[in-house]
């Protein structure tokens, strides 16, 4: 059967239905879900299995039948590994049906369909009794609920509901217990990410700073946490105030609570300085004694740290504190975790808060609207001063004391640097409600409120009107538009410049005035785990979930390219960069699609894990503005990425060894295109010795 689903294009700006396969959604969770990521993490299979043993045992040693109930099994691995290790029965319950008939299978194959009772439910809706989903409690509950932040994914009311109505009274569980960490630090690159620095601009009246409204000062920043791999945050990007503090532990044995809670932990400051930041983990303890113990620690805090496990599904917690406080070392604090049923958030306290417990701050939410409008990456990609005196060079080049300027490009500052630059008149062009609001606390906050006229519309419905009657000299972007995914997405930029052609005087000014795609193949050092098969995991064949996961593969949407921001996942080039597609804003979008063909040869020794696409913004002829690599890469390949940026990857399916052979290098030839209808941009890749692509 076959639905329509409508979407908004992020290219052209326009809404689309497509006809589509009835499990569409399902396809598109299972490509894009972390089940291989979760597979191929050896320290979390290994201490998982060793837990469940030594639980099983102990229930054994009890003259007891190990029963067990398994919530979230996912491929059914827990449950089999339980089983394994001696369990009578297993009650395996997994909610999301595509996975929970997978589970079937994968139980099936692997011989244990008479000793695992898979249960396509909700934990919350299972029953106990003769006629229930389970005739009796459990008394060994596995799972593994968890995410980055270790509660997100609803763990806290699964485990408060599953002893209170599933399990047996002191049960045994695995994991035991988790305990989360934070570290206070002092970081101007990850402040970067939370709020608005004044900005610098060099004008011929001198220097112009363009200061943040005190709303936004004050705001406490978006409720969510930031997760990213800590690992890869050089340890220059910031100054530790405090050891690493053991916040708040849960006890899974017992019973659990969901209710708002807060855990407080006096410390001294290991240095003075503005303390901004909290970095958190934690790590899960699979028995009492905590002699298994599964750690998220980055490098500096780990025990081992050449024992580091990569992992995508689990990494490491940014928090922003509401405000940054002065902190004097010696000069004792409280560092303060707050949770609810699915969040942590931190604040920092001179004295120790009420130990009743009852005082807890409500979780931080923006009122300034910008972290509404922004996310941290792009926090960070308008504090970059460097990118600003970028824009700022080139706007010089090409603006003119009677220039008429219209800037497109989402909650951009580009306006602001044109006043100042000297254009007799600048409009901006806001899409949302959102966007309006903050751009004018901004501009008011900059007494620019009566300078740069606000036009809340879309660009394709731009009348004289709304210009005043005049014509555009200067059309400007960075760009940049919240509804972009991929790199191409910001053709939107194009689609926009050809909608307002009629706005513009001949021979107008377009900044930037082209766009140019680029390509380089490389190896992932770790990356490619979350695509690649996995075959057997701990001795148990799970072939089946690697078939469902190319299956899901197979649907159109899920054969495009990934988003990752690559400066968290190293990778060494395969073959020097190459520019492949070109895109001429002075000009409208073409009426017919734009294809080339292309062969790139792979020179350096490794593996070929896929390809990276990124946009580059030709501002003038001599100022680009790269979203993907900064700098060519080095002798041995290692790459500098756009921090600011997420580019476009598309994993092989199978990975080959580029070594130069006697008969010259391997290639890998690709067809692109663009398609002006849709604004998709398609890449089509062949691999020297017939292997084809696989996303």
């Amino acid at each position: 059967m076959k639905v329509f689903c409508g979407r908004a294009n992020p290219t052209t700006g326009s809404v689309e239905w497509l006809e589509e396969d009835e499990h569409y959604d399902y396809h598109q969770e299972i490509a894009r879900s972390s089940y291989a990521d979760m597979l191929h993490d050896k320290d979390r299979n290994m201490k998982y299995y060793q837990g469940i043993r030594a639980a099983v045992s102990r229930v054994k040693d009890k003259g007891q039948k190990a029963l067990v109930l398994d919530i979230g099994t996912g491929t059914g691995l827990l449950s089999m590994m339980a089983v394994t290790a001696g369990a009578d029965f297993c009650y395996a319950i997994e909610v999301f049906k595509p996975m929970a008939d997978a589970a079937v299978k994968i139980v099936e194959k692997n011989g244990f369909s008479d000793k695992i009772k898979i249960i396509n439910k909700h934990s919350t809706e299972v029953t106990i009794g003769p006629d229930g989903d389970m005739p009796c409690r459990a008394n060994i509950l596995i799972t593994e609920l968890f995410d980055t932040e270790l509660i997100g994914e609803g763990a806290l009311p699964s485990y408060e509901h599953a002893h209170r109505h599933l399990v047996q009274k002191n049960c045994e569980a695995v994991p035991h217990r988790a305990t989360v960490y934070a570290q206070l630090v002092e970081s101007r690159r990850m402040w970067s990410w939370n709020k608005l620095f004044p900005i610098r601009v060099q004008t011929s009246l001198g220097e112009q700073v363009i200061v943040p409204p005190l709303e936004l000062e004050r705001c406490p920043g978006a409720p969510s946490v930031y997760d990213i791999q800590l690992n890869q945050v050089s340890p220059t990007d910031f100054t530790v105030l405090s050891n690493v503090l053991p916040m708040f532990s849960v006890d899974f044995s017992k019973q659990v609570s969901s209710s708002t809670a807060s855990h407080s932990r006096q410390f001294e400051p290991l240095a003075s300085g503005q303390a901004q930041v909290v970095l958190s983990w934690w790590d899960i303890e699979m028995d009492p004694e905590g002699k298994i113990k599964c750690t998220m620690a980055p490098f500096w805090a780990h025990s081992d740290p050449e024992e580091l496990q990569w992992r995508d599904h689990w990494m490491q917690c940014v928090y922003f504190l509401p405000e940054e406080e002065p902190v004097v070392q010696g000069s004792a604090l409280c560092l303060v975790a707050h949770h609810d049923d699915y969040c942590v958030w931190y604040s920092l306290q001179r004295t120790s808060p009420a130990k009743d417990g009852r005082a807890h701050p409500a979780r931080p939410v923006c009122d300034c609207q910008a972290h509404l409008l922004w996310n941290r990456p792009r926090f960070g990609e308008i504090n970059d001063q460097n990118r600003t005196d970028q824009y700022v060079q080139a706007l010089r080049t090409v603006l003119k004391p009677d220039s008429v300027c219209l800037c497109i490009s989402d909650g951009s500052l580009l306006s602001m640097l044109a006043h100042h630059l000297g254009a007799e008149q600048v409009f901006t062009i806001e899409n949302s409600a959102a966007s309006h609001r903050l751009m004018k606390k901004i501009f008011k906050a900059n007494h620019l409120e009566d300078k740069i006229n606000i036009i809340e519309k879309r660009p394709e419905l731009l009348t004289p009107a709304d210009l005043e009657g005049k014509k555009v000299s200067l059309l400007l972007g960075e760009p940049f538009f919240t509804t972009s995914l991929l790199p191409w997405h910001n053709l939107y930029f194009w689609y926009v410049r050809t909608a307002v052609d009629r706005h513009l005087v001949p021979g107008a000014v377009v900044m930037p005035q082209a766009a140019s795609l680029h390509m380089m193949v490389v190896e992932f050092r770790d990356l490619w785990r979350i695509r690649s098969p996995c075959g057997d995991c701990e001795g148990f064949n799970v072939h089946i979930m690697d078939d469902m996961i190319k299956h899901a593969l197979d649907f159109r949407e899920s054969k495009e390219a990934e988003p990752h921001p690559l400066w968290e996942y190293p990778c060494r080039s395969c073959c020097e960069p190459q520019q492949i597609l070109t895109f001429d804003f002075r000009q409208p979008v073409p009426l017919q699609p734009v294809c080339a063909e292309g062969a790139i040869e792979l020179r350096r020794p490794g593996r070929s894990h896929g390809a990276v696409l990124w946009m580059e913004y030709h501002l003038t002829p001599d100022s680009t503005v790269s979203t993907g690599l900064l700098k060519p890469a080095e002798d041995k390949g290692y790459c500098c990425w756009n921090p600011h940026c997420k580019q476009a990857v598309y994993f092989f399916n199978t990975a080959l060894d580029p070594r130069v052979p006697p008969g010259g290098p391997q290639t890998v030839t690709y067809t692109v295109e663009f398609h002006p209808h849709t604004g998709d941009v398609t890449v089509d890749f062949t691999l020297s010795d017939a292997l084809d692509r696989g996303c």
